[in-house]
């Protein structure tokens, strides 16, 4: 049985009203709901957290690792160039993680071009929407059954 955590930074709580025409009209819940719809019956358990706040999801990877998780997928929000403390937890636990932003983040301003996750995930998926969770869903899945 693979576990997988998907965790969701800060603001992704304000999908579907937050600039949608960048972020997409769907909320988190639903994207969940879909994701968690999407992998039914594949021997895999979807557990999933959001938070505005660092330490929070610093916990819940911490947490993962010591619940024996089988990876994590991050849309660290706007951590994702600022938080070398949430760098620091992903490297510190050896989870293969894949990280996610629904927006090409390469495609917009110059701050947002450099990912301080990238360097210790095993990819990143960006600028397919909600789609990149699945995407994400699939990349961690094929790694894991190459026995990473």
């Amino acid at each position: 049985m693979m576990k997988i955590l998907i965790l969701n930074g800060p603001n992704l709580n304000l999908l579907g009203t937050r600039e949608p025409a960048v972020y997409g009209a769907q909320t988190l819940q639903d994207i969940m709901a879909n994701l968690r719809a999407d992998v039914q019956g594949d021997d895999m358990i979807l557990e999933d957290f959001q938070s505005n706040h660092e330490g929070a999801l610093i916990d819940q990877i911490h947490r993962a690792a010591q619940d024996r998780f089988s990876g994590l997928i991050i849309n660290p929000g706007g951590y994702t160039h600022t938080s070398v403390a949430l760098r620091d937890a992903i490297a510190g636990v050896s989870l293969p993680t894949v990280e996610v932003h629904l927006s090409n983040i390469h495609a917009r301003e110059e701050f947002r071009h450099r990912s301080l996750i990238a360097p210790v995930a095993i990819g990143q998926i960006c600028g397919f929407g909600a789609a990149g969770y699945t995407l994400a869903v699939s990349a961690l899945r094929a790694h894991l059954d190459k026995g990473h």
